[in-house]
């Protein structure tokens, strides 16, 4: 039997071959032989962290208890693996492009560099993981007792982990801090981690083949055994498989520890290429023995004994010291692994996110004037190392084990699965916001806390037993297992539903009800066309900006010699002496993306912007985005002009519609009015003239008046014969102008008096400027009148002022010579000004009778003498404007 002297002594010797291997691996690192390092296989190991001793020791223990159901935590993964090309092969690009240091650089960088964000994924990620890191410490504590032979006993565990936790820190502050650019490889680590998982590997299927052949006697007895054993019976829950399944697959998706392996240690494609299929391969090898074990180790261990130690008890059960040495190594390997990445992990967050942001604060202009910023950062990582291990230390003392921790697993992955909403809108949606993360990872969280983390630690402990009974203040729809009255649920699917759809949905409401800054649209477009236009979204300004600044502050954090070499490197670049660049945007840039990897996206972007005083976008950071918001802005400015050209059209329809329709009355109403206009003269005539025909007996005077009264019918009746022949004859082009010169005042002096002799009882008042109106003209003279005579006669019949005047005004401008009609009534309808030049309509259908045809005819021939005419609506009453066009204009003579 293994004392425990002996078992420490291995252990130590164990922990030398780590460091030893770990020092090897950076030495290498450090002389630039990387080409093993980064080997795809030694990636794919290294994946292995997600193998803890949880599921090195607890998967037997799972099998025992829910059959194949521990089969789900190792689908997950496989799953994700296998399609690497969707999710994987865009995050590892994204965190090579961006820099990324961590799960929370990656979610802040994303959102606009937010550190608010960046916080609440580190507390997450820490709550979340610390008590995992205690269950770690537990697994090593219970298998050191398992070697005591001894009762378990408090103090003796507490000092065991205690110790475990202290030796954690130590390696991983030496192996995990030797390099401030989380980018530069943790070669050491990553090789130790290989290391462990061939060691635990190999412990896991050393005490299976001893199982199946060594106790059992063979596969086929095995099996017998299965089939006899409740492991027999296929027993499948399929929301809780699918549940389970969904809850790995984002665990390793969003575990710090997971993340800091698969992104940021990655170099490549080709090692997400082996892990596809290498490492589910390795998860089917760490699960072939599972069944076997625990069947064998009900069968042949006393009734009641721990089946998550069975790996360890079996081989003890035998006498197989050196195999249980192996399996504890194994388990050993599984937990120290964990602790080791998650640690790093969680001190780059919390000294990325939390630290420096507050270090920043307290010193203002402290990136260029303070002290060593590089030693800051270096420092506040170690410590957070060590606060890590001791959280979860002090977690595990003051839980004590047992229940509480046997369930963590599964806790804390539902705990960092509230990341997934917002990491995949993140690198697949344009739209996602910083409202809406934030939003999602708030509701996620506090969903999380109520039903499943704070009821984890048992009915009564810390919500208390009402609050499982009858809810919050009798409020049953609270209670932390049947939220909403859904009832019946197992407690951890029942979490992972409401927590995870209340987060997406909090997410994407947000976004849609939010607009993202220019900064968060930037980074979108980086992270989301990571394929097509990798680099970072975002240009500095440089208008206070010094280069012996700058300097300072690389120097403070990537070290003097490497902040020298990537100056003297951008001076070169740039065509100049020295080793100071300009501090052109593009050069800034660089900087901050080399900054980021040091301390975080979010503190590297502050720790620039003090120097240089503020950022700018310029054209070639909206390139970024060019493609797809030209692609909507076209698209929504295509349907924006197809919609105005139907809102155009369909206005101009209803126009023309309301046109026609006011046409199609007034055609009416002209028939009407032309038959009235016939029938009246001809019936007058054809009365008085059967009376001169008929009466015998008739005086000279009432034969004059009778004939008189039918020479002014028949005069009447040719006045609108000749309109109607003019009007058609003018359409129809076949009118022939009698051109002709002659002085405007002329040609209106005709026109008024024509009106004059026939204003009967109506006086109209007409004002004119004779000096304007000396002006030859070369046209249809006669046409010409024709149109002023129906001008000055409108106004005679349809002014309605008390005293009527009309103005008449001529000038001159770029379009010819400008004849004005002005009166001073009210004018003509608005309603009615786009029709009165047609030949159904009349200018007042309550005045003067009249068949509508004089502006219609007006417009036929000023059109015929190359001119136009108008209505004026902005006048004080009814104006019309005559333009005749220059070459009809002579000079005055």
């Amino acid at each position: 039997m293994t004392t425990l002297n002996a078992l420490a002594a291995i252990s130590v010797a164990y922990v030398a071959l780590l460091f030893a291997v770990a020092f090897v691996a950076e030495r290498a690192a450090y002389r630039g032989h990387t080409g093993w390092l980064r080997a795809p296989i030694v990636y794919t190991l290294s994946l292995s962290i997600y193998c803890t001793a949880w599921t090195f020791y607890g998967a037997v223990g799972s099998a025992v208890r829910n059959g194949l159901e521990y089969l789900t935590i190792y689908l997950g993964p496989s799953l994700v693996l296998i399609g690497w090309w969707w999710i994987l092969r865009k995050l590892v690009r994204i965190g090579r492009a961006q820099r990324i240091t961590s799960v929370a650089d990656l979610i802040s960088s994303r959102y606009g560099k937010s550190n608010l964000l960046g916080i609440g994924v580190t507390i997450l990620a820490v709550i979340g993981t610390t008590p995992y890191i205690a269950l770690q410490l537990q697994s090593v504590t219970l298998s050191v007792e398992v070697f005591a032979q001894t009762a378990p006993q408090p103090e003796h565990e507490r000092y065991t982990a205690f110790w475990v936790a202290a030796g954690l820190a130590v390696f991983t502050v030496i192996f995990g801090t030797r390099n401030l650019d989380a980018n530069e490889r943790h070669h050491g680590v990553v090789m130790a981690i290989a290391v462990e998982a061939v060691v635990k590997l190999a412990a896991l299927l050393a005490v299976g083949g001893f199982v199946v052949w060594g106790i059992a006697g063979g596969v086929g007895q095995v099996l017998e055994r299965i089939d006899a054993s409740d492991l027999g019976h296929w027993d499948v829950s399929g929301g809780r498989w699918a549940g389970l399944m969904l809850l790995s697959a984002a665990a390793f998706l969003c575990l710090p520890r997971m993340f800091q392996v698969l992104v940021v240690e990655n170099d490549n494609d080709e090692q997400l290429r082996m892990a596809a299929w290498a490492f589910p391969l390795y998860l089917m090898m760490m699960s072939l023995f599972i069944v076997p074990i625990a069947v064998v180790g009900l069968d042949v261990l006393p009734e009641g004994s721990n089946p998550d130690l069975f790996v360890l008890t079996v081989p003890l059960a035998f006498g197989q010291d050196q195999l249980a040495l192996l399996s504890f190594l194994g388990g050993f390997s599984s937990a120290t692994s964990m602790v080791i990445v998650a640690a790093i992990a969680l001190s780059t967050m919390v000294s990325n996110h939390i630290v420096m942001p507050i270090w920043l604060r307290l010193q203002e202009g402290a990136a260029s004037v303070s002290g060593d910023v590089r030693a800051v950062v270096l420092l506040s990582r170690r410590l957070s190392i060590a606060g890590v291990l001791l959280l979860g230390y002090l977690y595990y003392a003051v839980s004590g084990g047992g229940e509480a921790l046997a369930v963590i697993g599964l806790v804390s992955f539902t705990g960092v699965a509230q990341v997934l909403p917002a990491m995949l809108g993140g690198i697949f949606w344009r739209g996602a916001t910083r409202i809406g993360a934030l939003s999602g990872l708030t509701v996620g969280f506090v969903v999380w806390l109520y039903t499943l983390y704070l009821p984890s630690f048992g009915s009564g402990m810390v919500l208390p037993q009402p609050f499982f009974e009858t809810g919050p203040l009798g409020l049953s729809w609270l209670n932390p297992h049947a939220l909403f009255g859904i009832d019946g649920l197992d407690p951890l699917l029942h979490a992972v539903l409401w927590s995870l759809s209340l987060n997406t949905l909090a997410f994407f409401a947000a976004s849609l009800m939010s607009f993202p800054s220019p900064l968060e649209r930037l980074q979108g477009a980086q992270f989301v066309n990571v394929q097509q236009t990798p680099g970072s979204a975002r240009s500095w300004s440089h208008s206070t900006a010094q280069s012996e600044d700058l300097m300072v502050m690389a120097q403070r954090i990537l070290g003097a010699s490497e902040a020298q070499a990537l100056f003297q490197r951008a001076a070169e670049e740039q065509g100049l002496e020295g080793h100071l660049p300009e501090p052109t945007p593009a050069f800034l840039q660089a900087l901050e993306r080399e900054l980021s990897g040091s301390v975080g996206a979010a503190t590297a972007h502050a720790m620039v912007g003090q120097i240089t005083g503020g950022m700018a976008v310029s054209v070639e950071d909206l390139m970024a985005v060019a493609d797809e918001t030209a692609q909507m802005m076209e698209y929504s400015a295509r349907l924006k002009a197809q919609s105005d050209e139907l809102a155009r059209t369909a206005a101009q329809l209803r126009a023309a519609n309301d046109k026609m329709t006011r046409l199609s009355v007034q055609k009416d109403a002209f028939l009407s009015q032309i038959s009235h206009e016939l029938r009246t003269p001809m019936t007058s005539i054809r009365a008085f003239s059967e009376i001169l025909r008929d009466a015998e007996e008739l005086g000279d005077a009432d034969r004059n008046r009778y004939a008189s009264i039918i020479h002014g019918e028949a005069i009447r009746l040719t006045r609108l014969l000749d309109d109607l022949l003019d009007l058609s004859v003018l359409e129809n082009g076949q009118v022939k102008l009698d051109m002709a010169e002659g002085r405007l005042e002329d040609v209106l002096d005709r026109a008024v008096a024509a009106v004059s002799a026939d204003l009967g009882d109506r006086s109209l008042a007409i004002r004119r400027d004779r000096t304007t109106e000396q002006v030859w003209l070369r046209t249809d003279l006669e046409r010409l009148s024709q149109v002023f005579i129906n001008l000055i006669a409108n106004a005679r019949k349809y002014c309605d002022a008390a005293e009527p005047e009309l103005e008449i005004r001529v000038s001159s401008d770029a379009q010819g010579l400008v004849v004005d009609f002005i009166d001073n009534g009210s004018g003509v309808s608005p309603e009615a000004q786009d029709v009165i030049f047609e030949k159904f309509a009349r200018v007042g259908e309550m005045k003067a009778g009249g068949a509508g045809l004089g502006l219609a005819i007006c417009r036929q021939i000023v059109t015929r003498l190359g001119g136009e005419i108008l209505y004026l609506p902005d006048q004080r009453g009814a104006a019309f404007r005559v333009i005749l066009p220059a070459p009809q204009a002579l000079a005055a003579q």
